[in-house]
């Protein structure tokens, strides 16, 4: 008989494994016993653990009212004057930009005139082309070099302040002449001294998402607030055949 060889099917050699066996200390094949685990902690408990992490960050979510309240009232002004307002995070905050910029092209709880807004990270061919050519941390830089002008308000989410392609946009904001608010998680952080003005809220990731999207809803409701003292509502025309 010839030498046997790896992967003939006729043998394994020493310290080949074995599909579904693991080796033990002494080198024998058998079944090796997982890590002891630490007693399990009942769902509720985790639960309720999530949602007293969320309350304790309410009240910098309040305290944070006056600032949300401004930015508003400078949306509803800018917006309307024919101004646009860029969004931008990475992941959950992403989503968070793109929930944004829906409010403001629709309507958050008020029938009102459409609003300029784009989140940079939706218009997929320009963030592939853009991270190809020039790299991740350009994407939303180059993005807000192209689209803001003196006066734009450029809006970016995240959750750590550290995000590279994050820091690159608000540079490139004030480089435009263009406002960055940041809304991020605990200050200090790199993100926030770089912007124009940010708001910075306690907590986890989880948490920090959450307060976002409530400071976000605060943002839209008073700009929409502030939109009514000076405008009437839009009415939608009826649709004509041609």
């Amino acid at each position: 008989m010839g030498p046997r060889r790896r992967g003939d099917g006729r043998g394994v050699r020493a310290g080949d494994r074995c599909p579904g066996r693991a080796l033990g200390a002494t080198g024998e094949g058998g079944p090796v016993s997982p890590p002891p685990s630490a007693p399990a902690v009942p769902a509720t408990q985790v639960l309720d653990d999530h949602v007293d992490r969320l309350a304790a960050a309410l009240p910098a979510l309040r305290a944070a009212s006056t600032t949300l309240a401004r930015w508003g009232a400078v949306l509803a002004v800018r917006l309307s004057a024919g101004g646009r307002l860029l969004a931008a995070g990475n992941g959950g905050s992403a989503a968070e930009a793109q929930h944004l910029t829906a409010e403001l092209v629709g309507r958050f709880d008020r029938e009102r005139a459409p609003l300029s807004a784009i989140a940079l990270h939706a218009d997929t061919s320009s963030l592939t082309a853009l991270g190809n050519d020039y790299g991740y941390a350009d994407v939303y830089a180059r993005q807000v070099r192209a689209h803001a002008r003196h006066g734009d308000i450029v809006v970016l989410l995240s959750t750590s302040g550290r995000s590279p392609n994050l820091l690159s946009a608000a540079v490139a904001a004030r480089r435009c002449g263009a406002e960055s608010w940041a809304l991020t998680g605990p200050g200090p952080n790199p993100l926030a001294q770089l912007s124009t003005e940010a708001v910075c809220l306690p907590g986890d990731t989880a948490t920090v998402q959450e307060s976002h999207l409530a400071a976000l809803h605060m943002v839209c409701r008073a700009m929409e607030i502030a939109l009514a003292q000076t405008d009437q509502p839009e009415r939608s025309a009826p649709l004509t055949a041609s």
